[in-house]
């Protein structure tokens, strides 16, 4: 089912204004923001309950909306571009300006590029990359619907949640480290 133009719109107005937004994703509803923006992925942190020391993920519609954040060479980029019908996030280089809110206490970066739909036209909508977690408080399961998001933070007055259907993979996805292919999840 498409979102109106108006509802994407109203998205990501919402990422513009730093403040957070709930979106369907290829397995659960994501948690985002604006990645450049200290104010709104700390208002992220604190809603879920996670360590900026872990990192974040950041999806974006295509590579080029990732390829400044990141320190790619010839083999890695064969690596993210190679076809594929599964769902994987991957570990690659960050550039030195790419701010320790995103990276935690890492040198790589967490990216995908989704594959689902509204994600998809978020980003592209959008313009950039968006961070995604997974919409849930750190220690409950993650969210598979926009109602468990509404019910996992019921008085967050800066979160807005864009309605949709997630793709409907069973798992996350997988994660791959792109210098040495190894598979971390």
């Amino acid at each position: 089912m498409p979102v109106s133009a108006f509802k994407l719109h109203a998205a990501v107005h919402q990422l513009e204004s730093e403040l957070l937004l709930a979106y369907p994703t290829e397995s659960i509803y994501g948690l985002g923001c604006d990645p450049l923006s200290e104010q709104a992925v700390s208002h992220l942190l604190t809603l879920k309950q996670r360590s900026i020391k872990k990192g974040l993920i950041l999806i974006a519609a295509h590579f080029s909306q990732l390829e400044n954040y990141l320190e790619v060479d010839e083999k890695i980029f064969k690596r993210l571009h190679a076809p594929t019908q599964e769902t994987i996030t991957w570990l690659v280089p960050a550039q030195q300006w790419v701010p320790k809110w995103l990276t935690g206490e890492h040198k790589m970066l967490a990216v995908r590029i989704t594959k689902h739909p509204l994600s998809k036209a978020l980003c592209k909508k959008f313009d950039a990359p968006i961070v995604s977690t997974s919409a849930n408080p750190s220690h409950l399961k993650p969210a598979h619907t926009a109602l468990r998001v509404r019910c996992y933070f019921p008085t967050a007055k800066n979160l807005k949640i864009l309605h949709g259907v997630t793709g409907g993979n069973k798992n996350p996805s997988k994660i791959f480290n792109a210098v040495t292919s190894v598979q971390l999840r």
